[in-house]
């Protein structure tokens, strides 16, 4: 075993789930919330943001990577499930300090890996200096820019997945 790996090992043995609240109190998860139900009113897309304390040991030995879990969280929570494929994941792993932004091919198509790249870069920039909420908050605006262009609202705006974060 790597040193690299053993000190992942360690970093997801010693995340709890109270951890999230240190990143993200109650505050900054109504924040977020609001932000997504705000940004949902002006287009048809579907934002959910997940956040994740750690990872399963077994999952670590086999050397799962945050965008491999972002995958799986995707269709756990049926982002992929809306009527016009314009479901966006926010995954953030926070023992792996790594986040992941998946969108279905219905919004991908229009924006693109150097679009999302691009918010990532933004986010990551809010993460480094330790400003979490701001970051995400970041992240909702700019995919909210794009889902405005995309995918406008229309007189019928149903809300189909649910715009409070989610803390597995």
């Amino acid at each position: 075993m790597s040193f690299k790996f053993i000190k992942r090992l360690f970093r997801h043995m010693f995340s709890w789930s109270g951890v999230v609240r240190q990143y993200f109190p109650k505050d900054s998860m109504r924040a977020i919330e609001n932000a997504i139900a705000a940004s949902e009113k002006t287009h048809l897309g579907e934002i959910c943001f997940v956040v994740e304390s750690n990872l399963d040991i077994f999952d670590i030995f086999r050397k799962k990577s945050a965008k491999r879990r972002a995958i799986e969280v995707f269709s756990q929570f049926h982002v992929w499930d809306t009527a016009q494929n314009n479901g966006i994941l926010i995954y953030l792993l926070l023992a792996d300090h790594d986040f992941e932004i998946l969108a279905d091919r219905g919004i991908h198509a229009h924006v693109g890996s150097d679009g999302w790249e691009q918010i990532s870069h933004e986010m990551e920039r809010h993460f480094k200096k330790g400003d979490f909420e701001l970051g995400v908050l970041h992240g909702i605006a700019e995919i909210t820019e794009h889902l405005d262009v995309h995918f406008p609202s229309n007189s019928v705006n149903v809300n189909e997945l649910s715009n409070a974060p989610i803390v597995i």
